[in-house]
């Protein structure tokens, strides 16, 4: 009776054994395929360090700071000193003959059948040069202090590469000159050269500086010399 009380109590406990591993093992099957399982063995996603940050920098900015020009307060003058009225004088005077003066003097305006016009405006000190209608340069240019240089019209009467100024001991590069002044000849021509060969009147472009001339700058009279001819009108005007 005892044997047979055992051999049931084994195979009772056997039995519910494997029952228990049925259950688990349906457990564990179900859990496999659920949702839950992917989300609870979910593979690690790799990440990256920020290993930088933000900063808020200003950008740089530019004011450009203006720089005041001083006009002239006196006019610079060169020796010798003018002591003949002004009206009877050019600034300038190209080398030519006592003969070639008088001769020029009693000569008409030489004749032009161009469409070239030079116009110089005292009250702009400007030049502005044409061809027909059509502008083709505009020049700043000084013309005589104290209305030194006359008014009206002109021509090109003479051109001289490089005219010398006797009575300033001066040379005035790319000369065209347009009238007489007594015996002297005015022109336009470049800024004048010194004995020493520096540039007189370089920073008064613009402002009347000279004793009648109309003065430009190096580059621009050279320009003008090349362009005019001899019996291009000239036009000085207010």
């Amino acid at each position: 009776m005892t044997s047979s009380s055992t051999k049931r109590s084994c195979l009772t406990s056997v039995s519910l054994l494997v029952m228990l591993a049925a259950c688990i093992g349906v457990i564990l099957f179900s859990f496999a395929a659920s949702p839950a399982r992917a989300a609870f063995f979910a593979a690690p996603t790799p990440t990256q360090e920020n290993m930088w940050g933000y900063m808020n920098l200003p950008k740089p900015t530019y004011t450009p700071t203006a720089v005041p020009v001083v006009p002239p307060t006196d006019t610079p003058t060169i020796a010798p000193v003018v002591t003949e009225a002004p009206a009877q004088l050019s600034m300038e005077m190209a080398d030519t003959s006592s003969a070639q003066v008088s001769s020029n003097l009693q000569a008409p305006a030489p004749s032009y059948g161009g469409s070239k016009l030079i116009l110089v405006d005292i009250s702009e000190q400007h030049m502005y040069v044409y061809d027909g209608d059509t502008l083709v340069y505009s020049f700043v240019a000084s013309t005589g202090r104290n209305n030194y240089t006359k008014v009206g019209t002109f021509a090109v009467q003479s051109k001289i590469p490089n005219a010398y100024g006797s009575t300033w001991d001066i040379w005035m590069p790319d000369w065209l000159g347009i009238y007489y002044a007594g015996g002297s000849e005015n022109g336009i021509h470049a800024l004048p050269i010194l004995p020493n060969g520096a540039t007189l009147w370089s920073g008064y472009l613009g402002t009347p500086i000279s004793y009648g001339c109309v003065v430009l700058d190096t580059y621009d009279a050279e320009v003008l010399y090349n362009w005019a001819e001899i019996g291009t009108p000239v036009k000085i005007q207010w």
